[in-house]
């Protein structure tokens, strides 16, 4: 049974920092893409940020580059997610998600996911 847990989500100051980090068990780790997406109030959910199993440099989606880093550690089976210079708008549940396909940034390429955590920046 596949499971992702995500953890450190909570409530900052514009401008702040916060590191998601996401657990995962009841899969092969080092062989799945895994990637970080997001979902605010009455919006569809966005892809942030993500690490393909193929190794290669991560990607992440415009609104985020130089602001959030994405990290992995498959010795450990975590994805972690640092978050800098948050904005309100970054506000949003925060949707850990394993895939088998290379550098994918769209939800429907995605096997698993987690249950979210949430993240609220205060202006």
């Amino acid at each position: 049974q596949v499971q992702l847990v995500e953890s450190g989500g909570g409530l900052v100051q514009a401008g702040g920092s916060l590191r998601l980090s996401c657990a995962a068990s009841g899969l092969t780790f080092r062989s799945y893409t895994m990637g970080w997406f997001r979902q605010a109030p009455g919006k569809e959910r966005e892809f942030v940020a993500g690490t393909s199993w193929m190794g290669g440099s991560p990607y992440y989606v415009d609104s985020v580059k130089g602001r959030f880093t994405i990290s992995r550690d498959n010795a450990k089976n975590t994805v972690s997610l640092q978050m800098n210079s948050l904005k309100p708008e970054d506000t949003a549940v925060y949707y850990c998600a394993a895939g088998k396909l290379p550098n994918s940034d769209s939800a429907e390429r995605y096997d698993y996911w987690g249950q979210g955590t949430q993240v609220t920046v205060s202006s």
